[in-house]
Parts: structure tokens; C-alpha cells; sequence
């Protein structure tokens, strides 16, 4: 047995021990999740990504390991931008916080499915035409620029999306949660509830966010093996983040633009790497790529909470004269 074989191996025994302790022990069916299961549960999912990271360490050498951590991190931080989008969805179609957490494990295994395919296909074509590497360059510069010049005034609206309208027209559908069911049975006839519509609706959300981060990913590393389990880390983290953050994430208000700057410096990194590899090792442009990744998101998160403190400090402060209470 190979060494990828080997790692393949290991990475999918985790995997699968790890979602049955998730479903097992850390959730309950139905059951609304505190911020300190939420808590646990994110502890529990980062805390396997990198012991994954130490065991590809190990196994792998240090290039290889680090390049997972990179692309973990990018796509964690990536995900983080997906839950502002996946509690519009949960709003606009009135999902009960009771079955918040199994409709959202619907959603992102069927997420994890399509980005395998996704993976796959993209690697295949990097792999058989080099040059497409330039192509996915130019497309995050120009996601980037646009993702950070994005007016937040522009709000996503579930309802209409081409998504739900296409499955208005092929489906049957009901304006209600069939009580936790995702079809229903009514006067002889079948019906798809909107938790169904809210699980396809995720997975084709998080597609559309595939389209940025993985191309982002492959900056990183073209290695399958990088790719495939940074993505899949991240991915099956997203349910505990998404009850750990739904409350605060209106608060990262700069993430956005954070994000935007790692991807306009891994698209440069991608159209620049035939001139600039004859200067800078492999090894020390991963370290480089690690510094930007950490620096971008960790600093456009603070900065979102001191700016957000300010603001509430200029509203409450009684000695500034725009916050008083004049009557003449």
C-alpha cells in the first residue's frame, strides 16, 4: 500500500468515526444547540483538522502538511462567509431552530458529494491543461476586487433565487416543515416540504461558494490529497460553526474584504509563479501564503469587532455632545 493510499485510509476511518461520534453523542435529533455544544462541537471538528495536520506532518514531510493547513484555514475562513447566506435561508423559509442541525447535515454532506465531483473534474483538467491554471488566477483577482468593492446594501433573497424558482416548476411543493419530514403525503399525493427546498438550497449555495474556494485551494496546492481533505475539514465544520456564530457573524462586517485580499493574492501567486519560483523556494512560499491567510482573516475579524465596539462606545458615551439629551 502506497503512502496517499495509506493517508487516504486513515483520513476516511476519522472521517467516519468522527461523524458518528458528531451524530451520536455531540447533537440529538431535533434538538436546538446551545453556544456551548456549538462550542464543543467546533472544538471537537478544528481540533481533528489538525491533528490531521500533524499526522500528514509525519507522514507527508513539512511542504505537503503545511499546504493542507493553508488550505484549511482559506477554506475555513471561506466558510465563515457562508453562514451569513445560510441564515437568510433558514429566515426566509421559516425554519424552526429545532431542526436547524439535521437539515444542515443534509445539506453539507450533500455539499461534500458535489465538491468531490467538483474537485475531481477540476483537477483533471488543471492536470491535462496547465494553462487553466491561469484561467482560475485571473477568475479570483477579478472575485476578489469585486468581493471587496461589493456594496453591503446588495442582500441575498432565497426566494428569488434560480435555484428555488427551478424547483418551484419541478416540484411539488408545501408552504410548511411537514414536521421535520422532507416530503408529505396530502390527498393522495406527495409533496416536498421547505425543509427539502432548504437542504437543496444549501448544497447549491455552498457550490457557488466552491467555484471561489477551490480554485483557491489549487493556488495553494495542486495536490489532490490537499485538496480533497482541506475541503472536506472545513466543510463538515460548518454546522457546529454555524450555530457558534449565527448570533455574532452580522459582526464581522470586514471579514468580506479580508477574504477578498487572500484571494486576489493567491490569483497573483497563480499567474506569477513561473517568474517568481526561480527566487522564492516552494518551501518558503508556502510560509508566505500561511502568513497572508492568517493575517487577512484574523485581522479583518478584529477590526470588525474594535470598529463595532467604537461605534457602541460613540452611542453610549454621555460626555459626547452628538449622544446628548438637550431640552431647551
Amino acid at each position: 500500500m502506497s503512502s496517499d493510499q495509506v493517508v487516504y485510509l486513515v483520513f476516511g476511518i476519522v472521517l467516519v468515526i468522527a461523524l458518528v461520534i458528531d451524530l451520536g453523542v455531540l447533537s440529538r435529533k431535533n434538538k436546538e444547540i446551545s453556544i456551548r455544544q456549538a462550542l464543543w462541537q467546533t472544538f471537537f471538528w478544528v481540533s481533528l483538522a489538525f491533528a490531521f495536520f500533524i499526522f500528514l506532518w509525519v507522514k507527508k514531510g513539512q511542504v505537503l502538511s503545511l499546504q493542507y493547513l493553508s488550505g484549511y484555514l482559506m477554506e475555513w475562513s471561506l466558510s465563515i462567509d457562508n453562514i451569513f447566506v445560510f441564515i437568510l435561508i433558514f429566515t426566509a423559509f421559516s425554519v424552526r431552530q429545532k431542526f436547524y442541525g439535521r437539515v444542515l447535515l443534509a445539506g453539507i454532506l450533500m455539499a461534500i458529494i458535489f465538491r468531490v465531483i467538483f474537485i475531481t473534474v477540476g483537477v483533471a483538467l488543471a492536470e491535462r491543461y496547465s494553462w487553466i491554471l491561469y484561467v482560475f488566477g485571473v477568475f479570483l483577482v477579478y472575485t476578489g476586487i469585486k468581493m471587496f468593492t461589493a456594496s453591503s446594501d446588495t442582500e441575498f433573497d432565497p426566494q428569488e433565487s434560480k435555484v428555488y424558482k427551478y424547483l418551484k416548476k419541478i416540484l411539488p411543493l408545501v408552504p410548511h416543515d411537514g414536521e421535520g419530514r422532507y416530503r408529505v403525503k396530502e390527498n393522495g399525493k406527495y409533496f416536498y416540504t421547505t425543509l427539502f427546498v432548504v437542504v437543496i438550497m444549501l448544497a447549491a449555495i455552498d457550490l457557488v461558494f466552491a467555484l471561489d474556494s477551490i480554485p483557491a485551494v489549487m493556488g495553494i496546492s495542486t495536490d489532490k490529497l490537499v485538496i480533497y481533505t482541506s475541503n472536506i475539514f472545513a466543510v463538515l465544520g460548518l454546522r457546529s460553526l454555524f450555530f457558534l456564530l449565527r448570533g455574532a457573524i452580522s459582526k464581522f462586517d470586514y471579514l468580506p474584504q479580508g477574504i477578498a485580499i487572500v484571494l486576489v493574492f493567491i490569483g497573483l501567486k497563480m499567474l506569477t509563479e513561473h517568474w517568481v519560483s526561480p527566487y522564492i523556494d516552494k518551501n518558503t512560499m508556502v510560509f508566505i501564503s500561511l502568513g497572508v491567510i492568517a493575517l487577512c482573516i484574523t485581522g479583518s475579524v478584529f477590526y470588525s469587532i474594535f470598529i463595532d465596539k467604537k461605534n457602541e462606545r460613540d452611542k453610549e458615551d454621555p460626555n459626547d455632545p452628538q449622544n446628548m439629551d438637550l431640552d431647551f
